[in-house]
């Protein structure tokens, strides 16, 4: 250990020594009782002269943030140590899970749950959904329960509300008798109420209200997102997405604190309140993850700069979760590595993958993490490092699920995305709308004849598909179809080959040349006629 380390370490100790002071000594001597809160954990100390009122319970963050301080300071030295500074650089996996499962804040944990939905159904107003039905709304809550691994779904309730905004949501009658039906309603461990964002004030009512955990739509598909996710920029962006969550329990917790006279006590000696040394510490963990995260941006970045010097034409596949997007990218490309699963947000990170127009045209296939209605904007923008690939597309192919009774609704959300992503006007003017699972309706006949009707499952449809991908790619990158005379005993061919997408090699005597019919773009022309000296 060097002495720079040391002194970081000696620092370290002496803020912390200086922070916590004799309030920490006391805490000690008190022989506090430790007890598990769903959302932070919890200290009940017995009785403390100089800092909090007996009895009172004070949130702390998990031991493992302090790290995080030191990793703070450690960081200011690096300018001193450069073989620091380059282990700084690689994201390590420890770390990264150590982000992941540091502060899990829905609370709602590993263990298997009985769920009651309720769908408000707001009857006017700038909530009222009109392109869908409170019925298929209730529908798609169930598919987001089920899609969980081992939950249930033991009853549910469709219930008419003027006051969405309310606390409660719901009037004081409608609000009872909801109460009573959870209450009767034996076996159920948490209630799903399918709205967008609950307030945390609103949540905590609702929990004292029905004596269970309570969840939104933001809280449930994280959960989901936290359970499919298996990459480190997965796992980060998920951590990211929470912060939010823990922010606004902070504030809840720290309020009740208050009216106990503990929540604006100053801890000895830091001149920092309990709360703002918890607001400090998350604002460390959070500039930790986009941190990280940009690391990995700027890998994607080196990434798609590498694809772009091969000049791959890049196509994004995007649609509403579960509407068939890995199962067209498998068919169109044959890879067996793909394994489409019927779930919703099976996928969460983008993946590349190489397939072949007619014109034997190498083309990349990026498949994306699905959409779905009703999603806070914090939870897409903390999938904007792995949504950023798409604004660098050159072609767009929109999948529709045109057997689901909300394709409608689905397509409007999914260019509602879009658009809030800042997609280029030059993409959202070129996409590609594909009707997948048409083998589901019979007689099924396309109104549009810009839309391409598929059945990927079935491959049926996909040779039309790819000529139009063709056609639009050839259009929107430039490429052009030319004939050149080519000398065979020169490496000329081998680098078309390479290149550019040849697509027939005519010979034409012995005179060792030969007609080579190619489609290339006019940066790699250029490179051709500059290497060879082509007039």
């Amino acid at each position: 250990m060097n002495l720079n380390k040391i002194s970081v370490l000696t620092k370290h100790v002496f803020l912390c020594k200086h922070v916590l002071g004799r309030w920490y000594m006391n805490f000690a001597k008190s022989k506090p009782i430790i007890c598990s809160s769903k959302s932070v954990a919890t200290i009940i100390l017995p009785c403390t002269r100089q800092s909090l009122k007996t009895g009172v319970a004070v949130p702390v963050l998990p031991a493992r943030t302090l790290s995080l301080t030191a990793r703070m300071f450690k960081s200011k030295n690096h300018s001193t140590d450069n073989n620091q500074e380059e282990e700084e650089d690689e994201i390590d996996e420890a770390e990264i899970e150590e982000l992941f499962q540091q502060q899990i804040p829905t609370g709602i944990g590993k263990e298997d749950h009985s769920i009651f939905i309720v769908h408000p159904d707001v009857k006017w107003g700038s909530r009222k959904q009109y392109l869908t039905t409170a019925a298929l709304q209730m529908e798609e809550a169930v598919g987001l329960v089920n899609t969980l691994h081992k939950w249930s779904v033991v009853d549910k309730i469709i219930l008419s509300t003027k006051t969405p905004e309310n606390k409660r949501i719901f009037g004081k009658g409608n609000f009872q008798t909801l109460t009573e039906k959870i209450r009767a309603t034996p076996g159920v461990t948490a209630v799903f109420v399918n709205v967008e964002r609950l307030s945390p004030s609103s949540e905590k009512e609702l929990q004292e209200a029905w004596g269970v955990k309570v969840l939104d739509r933001y809280s449930l598909v994280l959960h989901i997102f936290r359970c499919n996710a298996r990459t480190k920029e997965a796992k980060l962006q998920i951590s990211l997405a929470e912060i939010p969550l823990l922010r606004s329990r902070l504030r809840n917790e720290v309020a009740n604190l208050d009216q106990q006279g503990g929540g604006s006590r100053y801890i000895m000696g830091s001149g920092e309140t309990l709360y703002e040394v918890q607001q400090r510490l998350l604002k460390e963990r959070e500039l930790k993850i986009r941190s990280a995260l940009e690391r990995l941006r700027k890998k994607r970045h080196l990434l798609r700069s590498q694809r772009k010097h091969k000049d791959f034409p890049v196509i994004s596949v995007m649609g509403y979760t579960n509407c068939g997007k890995t199962t067209l990218i498998k068919a169109l490309t044959g890879d067996a590595g793909l394994q489409p699963k019927d779930q919703l947000f099976a996928t969460l990170d983008v993946t590349v993958h190489a397939g072949q127009l007619p014109s034997h045209m190498t083309v990349l296939y990026v498949d994306t993490i699905g959409f779905l209605s009703q999603l806070p904007h914090q939870l897409i923008d903390s999938f904007s490092a792995t949504l950023e690939d798409v604004t660098h597309s050159d072609l767009i192919i929109h999948v529709r699920d045109i057997s689901h009774p909300e394709t409608v609704n689905q397509k409007v959300n999914v260019l509602h995305v879009l658009k809030d992503l800042q997609i280029p006007e030059r993409l959202l003017n070129s996409i590609i709308e594909v009707h997948n699972k048409i083998d589901l309706i019979e007689g099924y006949e396309a109104s549009d004849p810009e839309v391409t009707p598929i059945s990927a499952l079935n491959l049926h449809g996909l040779e039309v598909l790819k000529e139009k991908v063709e056609e639009a790619v050839v259009k929107c990158t430039g490429k052009q179809t030319m004939t050149l005379k080519v000398q065979l005993n020169t490496p000329q061919l081998a680098w078309l080959y390479k290149e550019a997408t040849v697509q027939a090699v005519d010979d034409v005597g012995d005179d060792c040349t030969a007609n080579v019919k190619v489609i290339i773009s006019q940066a790699a022309y250029g490179r051709y006629r500059k290497l060879f000296q082509v007039t």
